[in-house]
């Protein structure tokens, strides 16, 4: 089960929504081409006439414009000022995308969202009010150490820094064991949304009985902390 199909996440999603990619380069790129990919209206943005061209050539976006983010003038002409959400990927010059992601912000963007290349850059970019950092490098290293040693979490989804959801193999240290038996909440603080039906396992129950016995191998999804999620015998 991919969590993004959860219907929790599927009321974040909008068919109107529109985007604005600014910076073109591998991240911005990938962002582009996935969003145009999923349906969404998507304006590509870049300082370098040559990568626009290649946006446009490519496909990735709906729409792409050349022009000097760091200039409050230039967004406000391309229209920025009117989009729901605006993805400053440019990670490399930290000037640039500092002053850009403050642009966006000050001329009214409800939700900006920053690529970082570095902790320092992080702290800036939060200073000036983006409303959510990415860090890709830093994250994919995570993740990465996470599948070497917790292989049985199949998927994980950060609400924060301390909380998460995640999809898990059931462990063998639960299997036949009830819900209820188990008590999630009061020995790892984590609370049980979903398991894998045993009748169809491309399938879950949401909010499943508490005399519900689980099945070693099957597939649960819990949500709560992450010191609670590190414990679990996975």
């Amino acid at each position: 089960m991919n969590l993004a199909s959860l219907s929790f996440f599927q009321t974040l999603r909008s068919p109107s929504r529109q985007f604005a990619v600014i910076g073109l380069g591998r991240f911005g790129r990938a962002v582009c081409g996935t969003l145009h990919g999923m349906g969404y209206e998507v304006l590509g943005i870049d300082s370098d006439e040559r990568r626009v061209a290649q946006a446009l050539t490519d496909q990735i976006a709906a729409h792409a414009v050349q022009l000097d983010s760091t200039q409050p003038s230039a967004l406000k002409e391309a229209g920025i000022p009117d989009f729901d959400t605006v993805i400053v990927a440019i990670g490399n010059y930290v000037e640039e995308s500092v002053i850009t992601t403050l642009n966006a912000k000050e001329a009214g963007v409800p939700h900006v969202v920053a690529k970082a290349s570095s902790e320092i850059h992080v702290k800036l970019l939060r200073r000036v009010g983006a409303d959510h950092v990415v860090f890709p490098e830093h994250e994919m290293g995570c993740e990465l150490a996470r599948s070497l040693t917790r292989p049985n979490i199949l998927e994980r989804f950060e609400i924060d820094p301390e909380n998460s959801i995640v999809e898990v193999i059931v462990p063998q240290a639960f299997h036949q064991k009830t819900i209820v038996e188990l008590d999630l909440r009061n020995k790892y603080g984590l609370t049980l949304l979903a398991v894998s039906q045993e009748s169809n396992p491309g399938k879950f129950e949401i909010n499943p009985s508490p005399v519900a016995r689980l099945r070693a191998g099957s597939v649960m999804v819990v949500i709560g902390s992450n010191k609670g999620i590190d414990r679990l015998p996975v």
